[in-house]
């Protein structure tokens, strides 16, 4: 699964380029959960995240590389 399969483009800024962080609420919109349960994935660790500042920021990546994972897990049970 590759960052593609979760359609980031549509945070793309004015200038076309897609975003190597993304909010928490991005994020959220990404996996389709709400921004409280992605707060909870980041505190436990699950959902890669940055502490850039007072800001919180995500990856680009980590939403799919957090499906990944799950996938993996659900499989190997």
């Amino acid at each position: 699964m590759s960052i593609t399969d979760l359609n980031t483009e549509r945070f793309s800024t004015a200038n076309g380029l897609a975003p190597v962080l993304l909010t928490v609420e991005e994020a959220a919109k990404c996996l389709r959960i709400g921004r409280t349960t992605c707060f909870a994935l980041i505190r436990s660790g699950e959902l890669e995240s940055l502490q850039i500042g007072g800001l919180r920021r995500v990856p680009a990546d980590a939403p799919a590389a957090f499906l990944a994972r799950r996938r993996a897990e659900r499989q190997a049970a």
